[in-house]
């Protein structure tokens, strides 16, 4: 454990709190015109996903928990959970679908992720910003809608719900942001 001040966190850092780690969702500087500054910590609790907030002066100590990011492929997923390996060393490990969440639906087999890993245990996960899929069902486009702004709704080969532009027709491979689910553009291949 490294101790450091508090407004010294950021986003995506992992603190140790009475023996429970906590990733660092939002970490705000607020100086009042009257009194001392303070950080507000919006937090979540790793291991059950409980949502805290906390309040620290800024010159405050917190502990901050060591925390490797290191790049892994995945293999496959089953009862225990979803596999990846270390490309460097060929270990091993298993992440709970917990950690994984809505991801999920956009991992598939050889991709290169980033796992945030504490004492042997994954933490987190970071996907590629952008994925190729394939629309497998939308709906048909309508003559004489070329520079219209709407979108259709249509399901990606992955199972995701997204929303596509009117010419986008069934099999066109398109490029989506992993975080959302967003078109981006239509596949250069």
């Amino acid at each position: 454990m490294v101790k450091v001040i508090a407004s010294t966190l950021r986003k995506g850092n992992v603190v140790d709190m009475d023996g429970k780690l906590y990733v660092v969702l939002t970490a705000e500087n607020i100086h009042p015109g009257k009194g001392t500054p303070v950080t507000q910590l919006d937090m979540r609790r790793i291991s059950d996903g409980t949502k805290v907030s906390e309040r620290y002066r800024t010159t405050e100590q917190v502990e901050r928990a060591l925390v490797e990011d290191r790049p892994y492929t995945f293999l496959y997923s089953d009862g225990e959970g979803f596999h990846f390996m270390n490309p460097e060393n060929y270990d091993q490990i298993a992440v709970s679908p917990d950690v994984i969440g809505e991801q999920a639906a956009y991992l598939s087999d050889g991709m290169h992720v980033h796992l945030s890993v504490h004492e042997g245990v994954a933490i987190a996960i970071e996907l590629p910003q952008r994925m190729v899929l394939e629309v497998v069902e939308t709906e048909p486009a309508m003559k004489g809608q070329t520079a219209s702004s709407s979108y259709k709704p249509a399901i990606l080969s992955n199972g995701v719900r997204s929303a596509v532009p009117p010419h986008i027709a069934v099999g066109t491979r398109i490029v989506v942001m992993t975080a959302d689910g967003s078109y981006v553009e239509r596949a250069k291949d």
